[in-house]
């Protein structure tokens, strides 16, 4: 049978599903990508009125302190002194269930935020993982679908899980590490946070460095079994909001210690791997972990309806010294979040109370559209340039330019010399004890052997096979096992 031409919303065929259109090979993504942006922008509108992704999640306040002397790579005014504090507020989510969902369970963990600077509001928004699934964009949605609820069962399909994973080899890492014993964490309190995508620090004399952020918990690792967050999850579907709204209120603050890995920007282009592939660690060996400082919570929310659910993290919000990378999927989030917040929350969504700067205010020209509560004065011009002593631009670039070349259009990612999808995931598994090894492939194998379509188990069974034969082998075995059980 022939297939059907998959094509846009306006009926024209798509000639690349898969890869989003660049600059050049190795460049960011092009605005002319008519798909890519009508595919994100259909996506945010899903669902009404909670997040599509992000549903479920806690918040508190608190504050982020330097410790070290990062000036050599940033001009960051929040980072530009030992001692220094900024007010922040930090949601922590699951990603794939709704609002309604219970809290210990395997999934990723978001990790959101935000940086109330004297230079506006910076948004860091990862998780805590430091990779993810895929590493193109045009391909969330996608995703996101095979994850969530089945539209027609209402709940979560392992025949929708593992197809969409048999066709993404990419996410063989990050599967490795849900399906360990980080899958399920004990409490927010008690995980690691990671920026996860690439991002460019900028020095005051102009040098570009690349970045990724590691919060280390200062609580230490603690997990839960399979066994133990079923019984958690039954017991209190709330347990890990009620753990950090607790622990806060009792005067136990949570912190993390912030590290990041820098790369001079010239040694991106002959890494051995793209350093922008969201599916890939830096090796520390590579590139060390230097501190910067420690972030601590310490105030509950007054009101979770008005500044958890209400709040909103957009990963383009940069302040001077700090901005984006060619990282794909940051690429695409640059778009998709505020396009989110505009559809979910309004265009004026910025004036809210936990999502409005702090340390500074917002002089701009935006006026009037549903729920404006800025309220300029009755003579203020709302255009630029203007005679009347409006805010005008500095001419001073957040971040460094990057270089471009090439030609427009769908690329697959730029080469390098170690660009498969496998190896790391093999690493990740080999650093496990024997334990950790059983509890990944008996948790691997309660999903898998639970697909109806042979072709799917074995796709996905040579994806552990390629990322160590001894991983593919118990995987196999046990799949073997519980099917003829």
């Amino acid at each position: 049978m022939t297939a059907r031409t998959l094509t846009t919303e306006s009926g024209a065929p798509v000639a690349d599903n898969q890869n989003s259109a660049t600059a050049g090979v190795g460049g960011p993504l092009l605005l002319q990508d008519q798909h890519l942006l009508e595919k994100l922008a259909r996506f945010n509108r899903e669902r009404i009125p909670e997040r599509v992704v992000h549903a479920r999640g806690s918040g508190a306040y608190g504050h982020f302190e330097v410790t070290d002397d990062v000036t050599g790579f940033t001009r960051a005014d929040f980072l530009s002194q030992i001692g220094k504090r900024t007010e922040v507020f930090l949601r922590f989510s699951t990603v794939a269930d709704n609002l309604g969902g219970a809290d210990a369970v395997r999934d990723p963990r978001g990790f959101a935020l935000k940086f109330y600077t004297e230079e506006g509001n910076y948004d860091l928004v990862g998780n805590n993982t430091p990779v993810f699934f895929i590493k193109d964009p045009l391909k969330f949605p996608d995703f996101i679908h095979s994850q969530k609820r089945d539209p027609f069962t209402g709940k979560q399909e392992p025949d929708n899980v593992w197809d969409f994973w048999a066709h993404a080899p990419e996410a063989t890492h990050q599967i490795t590490w849900l399906m360990g014993d980080r899958g399920i964490p004990a409490s927010y309190r008690h995980m690691n946070g990671y920026g996860s995508h690439t991002y460019q620090w900028t020095n005051a004399e102009g040098e570009a460095f690349f970045v990724k952020y590691h919060f280390k918990t200062n609580q230490g690792i603690r997990c839960l079994s399979s066994e133990q967050g079923a019984e958690l999850a039954g017991k209190d579907a709330n347990s890990h909001q009620t753990d950090l709204l607790e622990a806060i209120e009792r005067g136990v603050h949570p912190s993390w210690t912030l590290y990041v890995q820098v790369m001079p920007a010239a040694e991106a282009a002959d890494y051995r791997f793209n350093p922008f592939d969201l599916t890939k660690v830096w090796p520390h060996s590579d590139y060390p972990l230097q501190r910067v400082g420690r972030l601590v919570l310490d105030r509950n929310p007054d009101n979770v309806f008005a500044e958890v659910e209400q709040s909103a993290f957009s990963p383009n919000n940069f302040v001077p010294g700090i901005g984006p990378s060619p990282d794909k999927m940051l690429q695409g989030r640059l778009f998709a979040y505020a396009d989110a917040h505009r559809y979910r929350l309004g265009v004026n969504h910025t004036q809210l109370a936990v999502n409005a700067p702090k340390a500074t205010t917002a002089n701009n020209y935006g006026r009037d559209g549903f729920m404006a509560a800025n309220g300029q004065g009755r003579h203020a011009k709302n255009y630029e340039p203007n005679s009347y002593d409006g805010p005008v631009q500095t001419g001073q670039p957040l971040a460094a330019p990057f270089a471009l070349s090439g030609h427009t259009g769908t690329h697959e990612a730029p080469a390098h010399s170690k660009d498969d999808d496998f190896f790391q995931a093999g690493e990740l598994y080999r650093l496990m004890s024997e334990d950790e090894k059983q509890r990944l492939v008996a948790n691997i194998a309660g999903g898998l052997s639970q697909v109806t379509r042979d072709d799917v188990v074995e796709k996905n069974l040579a994806h552990f096979h390629a990322a160590d034969p001894d991983y593919g082998k118990r995987v196999e075995e046990a799949v073997r096992e519980l099917r003829e059980g």
